[in-house]
């Protein structure tokens, strides 16, 4: 009489593609599951802030250099929304695990540092991008928009997402309750996005402000995004290739060590 072998054990080589796959659907599918939430509300959102520009401007015709400004508002209402929906997606998953006591389900899995943090960070890109492009085609239908250069709007909108759902995920890994991630959003990511430019032109800020404008990273993001649709930009749009990457690098550098060392998710 046989008998039957005993199951062998999965072999994982250099990286775990399947375990990958599972961690970055599990967080594409927390968000489409509540898609009234997480997509559509955004969405009419930017729409209102867009109509509430529209209406107090009234019959005035007001231009950004030589681009109508509700075209030059347009593009960074749509960046505002990717970059607080990709920040959302990764700062509460982590956020809720930790609070729940379920962390340990995603720490146990042989997933390595590197992997945690791609499954985490482009499950963030996913919702972002995917917020993005559902607002762009909302406001196409109110405002001409035009893509002169896809380029970059492409990069940036994806370094953008990808550098809001890291900070998200390092802000996630760090907090210890609810309060301490909405302080990271009240105090770091609402204000870097009002002070970058989105609904003004940074050549306008007067003296200091306009240093601080251009020491702020989310505005690389917003110029480059903006001069993809309306072809104009207020800063070097080379700066703003090297400083969206050398920040997402750093803060891909920040996450990996923090998952490495088991920093605040280990007891």
């Amino acid at each position: 009489m046989t008998h039957p072998l005993p199951p062998m054990p999965r072999v994982v080589g250099p990286v775990n593609w399947i375990g990958l796959w599972t961690l970055y659907a599990r967080e594409v599918r927390r968000f489409v599951k509540v898609h009234q939430q997480t997509v559509w509300a955004p969405v009419v959102t930017t729409l209102l802030y867009y109509a509430v520009f529209a209406l107090s401007l009234g019959a005035a015709v007001r231009t950004v250099g030589e681009v109508p400004y509700l075209e030059f508002l347009a593009p960074g209402l749509m960046m505002m929304a990717m970059v607080q929906n990709a920040f959302a997606n990764t700062s509460s998953s982590v956020v809720i695990a930790k609070v729940q006591g379920n962390i340990v389900d995603i720490l146990m899995p042989p997933l390595s540092p590197m992997e945690l943090v791609s499954g985490f960070v482009f499950g963030g890109v996913t919702r972002g991008l995917l917020v993005g492009l559902v607002t762009g085609l909302a406001i196409w239908c109110f405002v001409p928009l035009h893509m002169p250069h896809p380029g970059f709007v492409l990069f940036h909108a994806l370094m953008a997402s990808m550098l809001l759902s890291l900070l998200g995920l390092i802000g996630g890994v760090w907090s210890e309750k609810f309060d301490n991630i909405a302080a990271v959003t009240n105090f770091v990511v609402t204000p870097l996005s009002f002070l970058s430019g989105t609904f003004y032109s940074v050549d306008s800020l007067p003296g200091v402000f306009w240093w601080v404008a251009h020491a702020d990273p989310f505005f690389y993001m917003i110029d480059g995004f903006r001069y993809g649709f309306v072809g104009r930009a207020d800063g070097a749009l080379w700066l703003g290739v090297i400083v969206m990457a050398g920040v997402n690098a750093g803060l891909w550098w920040l996450a990996l060590r923090m998952f490495k060392t088991g920093y605040k998710l280990k007891a």
